[in-house]
């Protein structure tokens, strides 16, 4: 299974130009970015979306676009990244799965169908033991999410390295799901 990644209403892919406009949107909005230090700019955030496909052209997998099947639109991403020894984060280094969509499709259950289309990339592809994803202890959305798909909130919160002593979002929690875990409610499903 390689990438474009298909669910029954999106697809995961590299990314193109053209969808870094509709990221800088994203990215400016300070309802989407509540539970990020600050809105980027729109350098920032073409920054960031250069290096997101970047990584993706280098190993085949990352944060990919994600769009909608039924207009072609670009709504965000949804993916895995790592997190490597030094990143400050517990249990680093691991496969990470993250996800950043516009406001307008929040509430449609596209978050979690692609997560666990990326999950099953990282366990059936990947082959890693577990994934782990984490965020500030305010942000319940992305927390549902997590349950949603299946991880647990193993109680290792801890203050993200990368901002300041005493931020608002300082605390993070940490959720995983290991590959036997993921494996056990595939084989349930597919029973179902």
């Amino acid at each position: 299974m390689a990438y474009p990644l298909e669910t029954d209403r999106l697809i995961l892919r590299q990314w193109k130009r053209d969808d870094y406009p509709d990221y800088a949107n994203l990215n400016a909005d300070p309802t989407v970015m509540q539970y990020f230090p600050a809105v980027l700019s729109q350098q920032e955030s073409d920054a960031q979306a250069a290096r997101i496909t970047q990584l993706i052209a280098e190993r085949g997998w990352g944060f990919w676009a994600a769009e909608l099947k039924s207009t072609g639109k670009f709504i965000g991403f949804v993916g895995l990244h790592s997190q490597g020894l030094h990143s400050g984060i517990p249990n680093a280094p691991f496969v990470e799965i993250g996800w950043r969509l516009a406001k307008v499709h929040w509430g449609k259950g596209y978050a979690p169908e692609a997560a666990r289309k990326a999950l099953q990339y990282a366990f059936e592809q990947l082959r890693v033991p577990s994934v782990y994803a984490f965020t500030a202890l305010p942000n319940t959305p992305s927390q549902r999410v997590m349950d949603k798909i299946g991880m647990v909130n193993i109680g290792q919160d801890f203050n993200h390295p990368k901002l300041p002593q005493g931020h608002s979002l300082q605390r993070h929690c940490l959720y995983q799901i290991t590959q036997e875990t993921w494996l056990k409610k595939t084989v349930k499903l597919r029973v179902q």
